[in-house]
């Protein structure tokens, strides 16, 4: 019984939650941990610990990243909601579609463990939450530090915190944030070398489309929330990747 994961997951992420719910500095809001211990006992219980601490970085970094200038953030009104801390709705708006990739491939595995799908949904997993950590890594960075912020429908100098918004700090650091998640993913087995590169380019084109989502009809369609539009973000990164990752295999096939 100690052997199995679920027991293993069950009882790994009890003891972190419970560790962050009486932490100084919250992470999560009380609802947030309750849905972060159903997405962190699924994944250990999907993918093991490598597809685990692929989502803990996530978490941890974009948590960090997060709290980057603060004070000034709160003083201009464009910071994070409650400093930060995560509830239900941040919860899933970021990790949603690698929860469902981690579930299809426990069940693809259950009936064809040597299935082609298995690894082009383990990078849509991995390149889902290299998405999440780019848009939170630029727009976090692009907040504190960024010197000169453009609309990027119009190219037009904007305030900071402009939904829709570019800065030249918060793309690179949007492109490291894509690139180091994705490098934990390679170094735990998840997937392979050229991956990294594969993560990288769906990172940024979906945070591209993302901002031109901000810039135009966020907020102006009643059901496109913030939310809503992490969701959308996630799912065109694991989208484009699944589909470099097939027309790369593919084409090394019909070369061979």
């Amino acid at each position: 019984m100690l052997s199995n994961p679920w027991f293993i997951a069950i009882a790994l992420n009890t003891m972190l939650l419970a560790i962050a719910a009486i932490a100084p500095k919250k992470l999560l809001t009380p609802s947030g941990i309750a849905h972060a211990w159903v997405l962190g006992v699924t994944l250990w219980g999907t993918l093991g610990w490598p597809g685990y601490t692929v989502m803990m970085f996530y978490f941890l970094v974009g948590s960090a990243v997060t709290r980057i200038g603060l004070a000034e953030k709160e003083a201009l009104g464009i910071a994070e909601a409650r400093s930060g801390a995560r509830g239900p709705g941040n919860v899933w708006g970021s990790a949603l579609v690698g929860f469902i990739c981690a579930i299809a491939i426990t069940l693809i595995r259950l009936n064809a463990p040597t299935s082609p799908l298995i690894p082009l949904l383990l990078i849509g997993y991995v390149a889902s939450i290299s998405t999440k950590l780019s848009d939170t890594c630029g727009t976090e960075v692009g907040k504190a530090y960024g010197k000169r912020t453009y609309l990027i429908t119009t190219l037009q100098s904007v305030p900071r915190g402009t939904e829709g918004a570019v800065s030249l700090e918060g793309t690179l650091a949007g492109v490291v944030g894509s690139v180091a998640i994705a490098t934990v993913a390679w170094s735990v087995g998840l997937i392979s070398p050229p991956g990294i590169g594969i993560c990288a380019i769906a990172a940024f084109i979906a945070t591209t489309i993302e901002s031109l989502i901000g810039a135009t009809i966020e907020g102006k369609l009643p059901l496109l929330t913030h939310d809503v539009v992490n969701i959308l973000n996630t799912l065109i990164g694991a989208a484009i990747a699944i589909l470099l990752t097939w027309l790369s295999s593919t084409a090394f096939a019909l070369s061979s």
